[in-house]
């Protein structure tokens, strides 16, 4: 059975090494070299990071002439944004539901002092 593409992009984004990849494609286009440096790895290691960000519709590369340019692909984080929004308004509603409480045991607490009105 072959992997959703969500889960794909979450094993992908898994390793720091292929967010701070992620991260600096952000900025704009670069070369496999230009993206090794700030590692103190391997170009095929840094190579093979790239193929499961490829893989995962992450990046894509491009080839002009020696040069192949990697490139982000946001389509695929927009999907996690989406997946991770239907989370994120249920948290909010419960940190809503959580902040009114908490206003009225402090109203509560007012009054029952006498400071309240």
């Amino acid at each position: 059975m072959a992997a959703d593409h969500l889960s794909t992009t979450f094993a992908a984004l898994a390793d720091p090494t292929r967010r701070a990849i992620l991260a600096r494609l952000s900025a704009g286009e670069a070369t496999v070299t230009e993206l090794a440096e700030p590692f103190e790895i391997s170009l095929p290691a840094v190579s093979k990071h790239l193929k499961v960000l490829e893989r995962a519709g992450l990046i894509e590369r491009g080839r002009e002439a020696q040069w192949r340019p990697c490139r982000l692909r946001a389509e695929r984080l927009q999907e996690v944004d989406e997946w991770v929004d239907q989370y994120r308004r249920f948290w909010e509603e419960r940190l809503g539901r959580l902040d009114e409480y908490l206003r009225q045991i402090q109203n509560r607490e007012q009054t029952d002092d006498g400071t309240g009105e």
